[in-house]
């Protein structure tokens, strides 16, 4: 574990910095013996409905900061109102999905000190880097960086100082920063003190994983994501509706001219404190902006495409079988979703609920976290 290597997103970032690595974005109770009326997106037209769990069992009390997530039939992916959705979002496919609980907020600082205090786990951003592990990954031929270079640390965003006019070029606006990890996300001379509130970045998806392992919770699928930002809002392109002039109260996103200047008409220029802003019908907050948040299903630009057609609604869908990124055959990614604060509607608008992007499995970046889900079952064990 403590020599595992980076991945290509994270290693080609690191040494040649290329903007293909970091690609664009992306009712109350029932009575005893009645059957749970299933919740069901008026666009989703399917032959046959699966038993779906739908309310939390009357025995069962929500896990403390977490909040009931009732299970529905849903169609996942891209709103035809929405102008700014992105190929890998289309077409809509129809999905079951169980109920399960989910955090109310992104994991915060606070609680993952808490995991490493307990734990004394090393996340993937503190580790050495251990060369031939990483060459493993990348072209045949590539040459060995400098050891300086071969240091411990994270991407971490720089502003840039003018007007960019190619906004597909990620490489202008991160960078490598050795010594940023979690306790340090914006490189050795930040820190989180005083920040307890705020979700954790620099995790890699590991450590999402190892810290879901210590708290008995896992994490989502983007089925499971998607279903809990709606919170019963289906066909709009926000979690509270069409209306993106609503933005500014309702996420932390980059509100200005990207990536130079951010007016902070939300309030913030980086990072928000969890429950900045008000929650969604479920009571779940910064399901859009803020930071990026794990899911657990691979991302492969094709899958829409490919479960698309047919009228067999999927039941609690796991994602795509296998990885694919075009522009880069080497990657294994995994789906984030939600946005962060880097979010601008001039290059991917990913506070949209559709939105969705892939990022490599140990890579570590200051706008990318996580919440964790637990379900019945998980509870019962």
């Amino acid at each position: 574990m403590q020599n595992r290597n980076r991945s290509l997103g994270l290693a080609l970032c690191t040494f040649f910095i290329g903007a293909a690595l970091l690609k664009s974005c992306k009712e109350g109770q029932k009575e005893q013996g009645e059957k749970p009326k299933i919740a069901v997106d008026e666009r989703a037209t399917v032959d046959s409905t699966p038993e779906l769990l739908t309310d939390a069992p009357k025995d069962m009390d929500a896990p403390e900061g977490m909040v009931w997530i009732p299970g529905a039939i849903f169609r996942q992916g891209a709103v035809p109102q929405d102008k700014m959705a992105m190929d890998h979002e289309k077409p809509g496919i129809e999905v079951a999905v169980d109920g399960f609980f989910m955090d109310a907020t992104e994991v915060t600082n606070n609680e993952f000190d808490a995991f490493v205090k307990a734990t004394g786990y090393v996340t993937v951003a503190e580790r050495a880097i251990d060369w031939e592990e990483l060459k493993k990954q990348v072209p045949a031929g590539t040459p060995k960086p400098h050891d300086s270079i071969l240091q411990p640390g994270a991407l971490t965003f720089k502003k840039a100082k003018s007007a960019l006019p190619n906004l597909y070029d990620f490489s202008q606006w991160w960078k490598w920063t050795i010594g940023a990890d979690w306790k340090h996300p914006n490189g050795p001379g930040s820190s989180i003190k005083g920040k307890g509130d705020h979700p954790v970045v620099q995790v890699a998806y590991e450590d999402a994983l190892a810290y879901c392992e210590w708290a008995g919770r896992r994490l989502p699928t983007e089925a499971e994501w998607e279903l809990a930002a709606r919170a019963g809002t289906y066909g709009t392109v926000f979690f509270w509706g069409d209306a993106i002039s609503e933005l500014p109260i309702k996420a932390n996103s980059w509100e200005g001219q990207f990536p130079v200047e951010n007016s902070m008409a939300d309030g913030y220029e980086f990072r928000a404190p969890v429950k900045s802003y008000e929650p969604n019908a479920l009571g779940l907050y910064d399901m859009a902006g803020n930071v990026w948040e794990w899911t657990t299903d691979w991302y492969n630009t094709n899958y829409y495409k490919e479960q698309a057609g047919g009228n067999t609604v999927a039941h609690n869908p796991q994602g795509a079988k296998a990885p694919y990124t075009p522009n880069n055959p080497y990657a294994r990614e995994k789906v984030i979703k939600g946005g962060s604060f880097l979010c601008s509607d001039s290059y991917c608008a990913s506070y949209r609920v559709s939105a969705r992007m892939g990022s490599s499995t140990d890579s570590a970046l200051e706008h990318t976290g996580f919440r964790t889900v637990a379900t019945v079952a998980m509870l019962k064990e």
